[in-house]
């Protein structure tokens, strides 16, 4: 037997959520990022839920997406503003999610939304690492080609708009609106557009999203509030017919 032959075989321990940094060291873009997350997070969950009775699924807000192993390792993370993984753990080992680490994960993110603050052009960029000297690759391109995701946003809030691609064999396609203006997302039978609307102060162009019947996903807010108005206007109805609501 030869040395070669009488030594083990190497090991190679690639790092996991727990040894890559959680943040790339850049702030939150604008103060609208963070509501709007929160508005498409809250909207959507009771649908998850039902896709998912295991509750096997995940939500990212700016979290990071580690695609390769580089040094330094960000250079190998993109971090969309909004994604959703559908039949993964939400935890990992009993603890959160530091990141998503492409090579310790099955399941790539079904759809990636990014929040545009400048004039758009880094959330579009088709730049390959492998290129030039650009070893980083633009978002559009890691999303595409790396991490191939199957339906990717980007959502400029100054044009009130929103374009949807959708990975067709090996390229991202721009959809088309339906009649409503919304882009449906099949897999999760729901629709994303613009929402002229107030939340949490802010009266914006939001993206939301709808059911397949167009009809708009309300947040935990919402929904309480709305209970809260049917409530009223029963015990409204009710003392016009001379009945006291407590008694009923």
């Amino acid at each position: 037997m030869t040395i070669a032959q009488s030594r083990p075989p190497l090991k190679l321990e690639l790092p996991d959520h727990t040894q890559l940094p959680e943040s790339d060291g850049t702030f939150v873009k604008n103060f609208q990022e963070h509501p709007q997350s929160l508005l498409l997070t809250s909207s959507i969950y009771p649908v998850l839920n039902q896709l998912h009775p295991d509750g096997q699924f995940a939500i990212g807000q700016d979290s990071g997406i580690y695609w390769r192993l580089t040094e330094p390792p960000e250079q190998g993370c993109e971090a969309p503003d909004w994604f959703y993984v559908p039949n993964v753990a939400p935890l990992l080992d009993g603890d959160y999610r530091r990141s998503y680490v492409m090579w310790k994960e099955v399941i790539a993110p079904l759809l990636a939304i990014e929040f545009v603050s400048g004039n758009g052009s880094e959330e579009r960029d088709r730049t390959s690492p492998f290129s030039g000297d650009d070893a980083k690759g633009g978002k559009f391109w890691v999303y595409e080609q790396a991490v191939r995701i199957p339906f990717y946003a980007i959502y400029e809030v100054k044009k009130a708009s929103v374009e949807v691609y959708q990975l067709i064999g090996n390229r991202y396609q721009l959809c088309q609106p339906n009649d409503r203006g919304h882009y449906p997302i099949p897999e999760l039978g729901v629709e994303l557009g613009i929402w002229q609307g107030e939340y949490m102060n802010q009266a914006l162009p939001w993206l939301r999203w709808w059911d397949n019947a167009g009809n708009l996903l309300l947040t935990g807010e919402e929904r309480a509030d709305r209970e809260m108005d049917r409530a009223d206007r029963l015990a409204a109805k009710l003392r016009e017919l001379g009945i006291n609501p407590e008694d009923v």
